[in-house]
């Protein structure tokens, strides 16, 4: 069964805080449940310290939380911090009867510098590549006999698995058992990759969705002026599906429904909330995703 949910990040930026300053979580919620959303992620305003009054919030709008970015840092951090720090966000995760734990290698990444251009991202060296590895497989193995979550990577711009070769290399080199792809048509497309093709080849390995469109005009820009990743999420290279230039979205959605996809698929569009306002665009993707797709 296909479910559909929305992160907060549009409504509000954890990587850029000054965006969404005055929208309250009440606010962000309501408004995804208002806009037809069944489960979201979480957001640096959700009351993570208290998980009591966080579900009474939820159950009163009838959201489910589906899923939560980790930052896993294997090239910058011992293992047994990580092994800690994910154990706590397992925990999290399955108070709410989450069924998949999302997030990238962000260790030395360039995603969340504002100053770095996105086109000076270099390639991980062989060491680096056998800790992620070896640390995925070994923390999808525990998060899966654990906890019954299953470890779904996320390919992002800025990051050391950002195209094709690289997501290939990424699940090549995992035990498909323990780890698996969270799929994102959004930065497939940033990162001149053709998002129908990869949702293909990997389909078997997919087990969450993320969708966002992107803006040809923005990402041009931030080619050729040399920008950083959050520059473009600032300047609007992120929106909604149906709401940009990747041209072959609706029949990515129709063969998501085609293929029998078990699980989310969430929009996870950031933008600038105080130029895109949250709820209209929200109910926006919506409307294109439920067309396409009759959840």
């Amino acid at each position: 069964m296909i479910e559909l949910g929305i992160a907060p990040i549009g409504w509000t930026n954890d990587d850029l805080p000054e965006i969404g300053g005055d929208i309250t979580f009440e606010q962000c919620i309501s408004e995804m449940a208002l806009a037809g959303y069944k489960g979201c992620e979480v957001g640096t305003k959700f009351p993570k310290n208290n998980l009591p009054l966080l579900k009474k919030h939820l159950d009163l709008r009838n959201l489910r939380i589906c899923n939560q970015w980790f930052s896993y840092e294997f090239s910058s951090q011992p293992f047994e911090t990580i092994k800690t720090n994910f154990k706590s966000h397992l925990n999290f995760l399955k108070y709410f009867e989450a069924k998949v734990v999302g997030g990238a290698e962000t260790g030395n990444s360039i995603h969340g510098n504002i100053k770095v251009p996105v086109s000076s991202r270099k390639q991980a060296n062989k060491e680096v590549w056998n800790k992620l590895l070896t640390g995925l497989n070994e923390l999808g193995k525990y998060s899966l006999e654990e906890f019954g979550i299953k470890l779904s990577y996320h390919h992002h711009v800025g990051t050391m698995v950002e195209n094709i070769s690289e997501v290939d290399r990424l699940l090549n080199e995992t035990d498909d058992r323990y780890v698996s792809l969270n799929y994102d048509c959004g930065h497939f497309y940033f990162a001149n990759e053709d998002p129908l093709k990869a949702i293909k080849k990997y389909m078997p390995r997919i087990s969450h969705i993320h969708l966002k469109d992107v803006r040809d005009n923005i990402k041009t820009r931030v080619e050729k002026e040399n920008l950083s990743f959050l520059q473009g999420v600032k300047l609007g290279v992120f929106t909604v599906p149906g709401d940009g230039d990747i041209e072959n979205m609706g029949e990515i959605l129709s063969y998501i429904k085609k293929q029998n996809y078990n699980g989310w698929v969430v929009v996870e569009a950031e933008q600038d909330s105080a130029v895109a306002n949250p709820f209209e665009y929200a109910k926006m993707g919506y409307e294109f995703i439920n067309k396409h797709m009759n959840i």
